[in-house]
């Protein structure tokens, strides 16, 4: 593991980050420490804001205000230091698909300046781990949607970062492949490393995380271990509900003239 933050220490710093697209305020000056060493969610409803600040915490898109820090460095300051301690998973992955599976983690690892032998046993292991080694000759056009998110994972963890940030990664995965990925992230957060993972999807958050912010609105919500966010609440989903303010909200309240075969 790359020398990086101790424990106790922040993994990520946010202070008064802000972004507006137009008339639309997407983020509204957020301040957020994440604990170095944890499986990190950050959740909230569709439209809350997650894509967009983890956009600006990963230096994809500037902040119209506001700072990042990641392990001790400015991301807009100090980008090359940055993007050596992390990998990064985006929703909507573009991948150079005319090149194998194996190629990819090729092109990827030489292009971090890893020596080209340990990036071709890194690249052996990762397939091997992730399911991947019957695949990795086909053209990752042809892979399926499980497929290209886990050739993604293997490039973002190809240098071993200290902070892995993935957007939605679970997204339109099949339940063998999100299991495959979820071993592969446990196993890599064990080693003393960051997950920060974006979700809506509160079951799965609860079965993963430890620690988790919720967002809603472009702001914070509640963040902090997921004991104390889920509070006297049964499950993580009825806090959810309860701080972006959905807790009591009618189900089809209005649509009495559904269902029974009437016209």
């Amino acid at each position: 593991m790359n020398e990086g933050a101790g424990a106790g220490t922040a993994a990520v710093r946010v202070q008064g980050l802000w972004k507006r697209f137009g008339e639309q305020i997407a983020v509204a000056g957020i301040d957020l420490e994440l604990p170095a060493g944890r499986f990190i969610g950050l959740v909230g409803p569709n439209g809350a804001g997650k894509t967009t600040t983890l956009s600006m915490v990963t230096g994809l898109l500037r902040p119209d205000q506001g700072s990042v820090e990641i392990v001790g460095h400015d991301v807009w300051r100090d980008p090359v230091e940055v993007k050596a301690r992390i990998g990064v998973l985006p929703e909507g992955l573009r991948l150079f698909e005319r090149l194998s599976g194996r190629e990819l983690l090729a092109y990827t690892g030489r292009l971090r300046g890893l020596p080209g032998p340990e990036v071709d046993k890194r690249a052996t292991q990762l397939l091997d781990v992730l399911d991947l080694a019957g695949a990795q000759h086909k053209l990752v056009v042809d892979y399926s949607t499980g497929m290209r998110k886990k050739i993604g994972l293997a490039a973002a963890l190809l240098h071993n970062p200290e902070v892995l940030f993935l957007d939605e990664p679970f997204e339109g995965v099949d339940p063998v492949s999100a299991q495959t990925i979820r071993g592969v992230l446990e196993r890599y957060t064990a080693s003393g490393a960051t997950v920060v993972f974006s979700s809506h999807v509160m079951e799965l958050v609860e079965s993963l995380c430890d620690w988790v912010a919720v967002m809603a609105a472009g702001r914070i919500r509640a963040h902090g271990p997921l004991a104390e966010v889920r509070g006297d609440a049964p499950t993580l989903q009825q806090a959810f509900l309860e701080l972006v303010g959905a807790g009591g909200r009618a189900s089809g309240a209005d649509l009495d003239w559904l269902g029974g075969g009437a016209r």
